[in-house]
């Protein structure tokens, strides 16, 4: 009885993954922090890596059975440090959050104060005292913040950095529209004598390509990010630098391992590694093209009159646009109708939100789409189906339909190996019979 009982509850968890998979496949994804991973990463992501452990360094393992853990891990790391010009690379880190403890831990001590941003005006939830800033006991301080820029205030932001004297200084965040001012700030860093940090995980596939800004070059030791935003890889942690400081290495990589990561999911760490070269091989082509797409979007939007932030800025010069939507409800709101026609999006605090429930902003990525081959066109037409439910009041389920159509031709994955002639359509379930 037991047997049968548990064996239909297996058919059922399976179903349920096939309901997700066609449904996404008949949907418009604009979550800014999701992407699709190729067809050789998917294969390696169910490989007998999934099963085993490697604690420790390549030759330097606790573990035996890792020859050729360590000849990928090796090359893991080359690739990183060539796709992002840097000297040290450490991809033991299993999340961007993770990889971020694994910094607080090498680079402060309890106490400690951490410049960022505050949630409210785009800073991720790490960088909070509910997230990895309490639970290494730093003290946040928040620079200066200027809305309509929707970037640093400069001069603002010294005087801060002046007062308060951080250790350390986070620069990332959630809502990333824009670059941050490294150049600009790197002097008023020296002087205080504190180090840069910077947090890529949205940007980071915007960095590998050469489209957004090379922190580790302006002003930053330090870059942390996750790898399965932008960067189109599996749901990982990476962490970079550029300095020739033995102990800030081994600080680095004492803090991923034992620190925060005991084996670190090899068969994502393959993937990752599969990632990194076709990111080489694509990854320019791809970051410009996911660049236009968002500010395609954030054109389409505002003709159709939404307030999309940033509009005297081009909107966006990464793959977020965001969009102020407190007179159609709210983002709670917004974003629930949205899903009921197939568009999924996300609310967001934007400037002047008091509350991360029912917040004004949605945010929406155009990584995921550009992956799938959608240009500039596209874009309108994903602006227009917009429209059409939050200020037309057509029926949601009158939209999916136009919704449904409009993705028909965009299930093939771009920018990869054993794409195109392939036809490797993304939602297919690799390694799985058919039900």
């Amino acid at each position: 009885m037991v047997e049968s009982e548990m064996e239909a509850t297996v058919h059922r968890i399976r179903q349920s993954v096939r309901e997700h998979s066609k449904w996404f496949e008949d949907s418009l994804p604009l979550i800014a922090s999701e992407n699709l991973v190729s067809p050789y990463a998917k294969e390696l992501m169910i490989s007998d890596f999934h099963s085993r452990y490697a604690e420790g360094l390549p030759g330097e393992r606790y573990y035996e059975g890792n020859r050729w853990v360590d000849e990928v891990e090796i090359e893991c790391l080359k690739l990183a440090q060539r796709v992002f010009r840097c000297n040290f690379a450490d991809v033991r880190p299993i999340s961007g959050t993770v990889a971020n403890i694994a910094v607080l831990k090498a680079l402060t001590e309890a106490g400690d104060r951490v410049g960022s941003c505050r949630l409210a005006e785009g800073g991720h939830i790490s960088s909070a005292s509910f997230g990895a800033f309490g639970i290494r006991g730093v003290k946040p301080v928040h620079y200066a913040w200027d809305p309509k820029l929707m970037q640093l205030d400069v001069d603002g932001t010294r005087r801060i950095l002046l007062e308060e004297r951080p250790k350390t200084c986070l620069f990332g965040l959630s809502l990333f529209l824009f670059p941050f001012p490294l150049k600009e700030l790197a002097p008023t860093l020296q002087e205080i004598g504190a180090r840069g940090w910077y947090d890529g995980a949205h940007v980071l596939g915007l960095i590998g390509g050469g489209q957004f800004q090379d922190p580790l070059h302006e002003g930053c030791t330090v870059l942390s990010a996750s790898t399965h935003k932008t960067f189109p890889g599996p749901q990982h942690g990476i962490i970079l630098g550029e300095t020739q400081d033995e102990d800030i290495r081994k600080k680095l990589q004492s803090a991923s391992f034992p620190g925060v990561t005991s084996n670190h999911h090899l068969h994502t760490m393959a993937g990752l590694a599969v990632a990194l070269a076709e990111h080489l091989a694509f990854g320019e082509e791809y970051a410009k093209a996911t660049i236009a797409n968002a500010r395609a979007l954030g054109q389409g939007l505002q003709e159709r009159g939404f307030e999309v932030l940033a509009a005297d800025r081009g909107f966006t010069a990464s793959h977020q646009v965001a969009v102020r939507v407190g007179k159609e409800g709210g983002g709670e709101s917004a974003a629930k109708l949205l899903e009921k026609a197939g568009i999924v999006v996300n609310k967001n605090l934007l400037p002047g939100d008091k509350s991360p429930k029912f917040p004004e902003g949605l945010r929406l990525g155009s990584q995921e789409l550009t992956r799938v081959g959608m240009g500039p066109s596209e874009m309108t037409r994903v602006a227009e189906l917009i429209d059409a439910v939050l200020h037309q009041g057509r029926s949601p389920d009158e939209v999916r339909e136009e919704v449904r159509e409009l993705k028909r031709g965009f299930t093939t994955l771009r920018y990869c190996f054993a794409a195109g002639e392939a036809a490797y359509r993304y939602y297919d379930l690799v390694g799985l019979p058919s039900a």
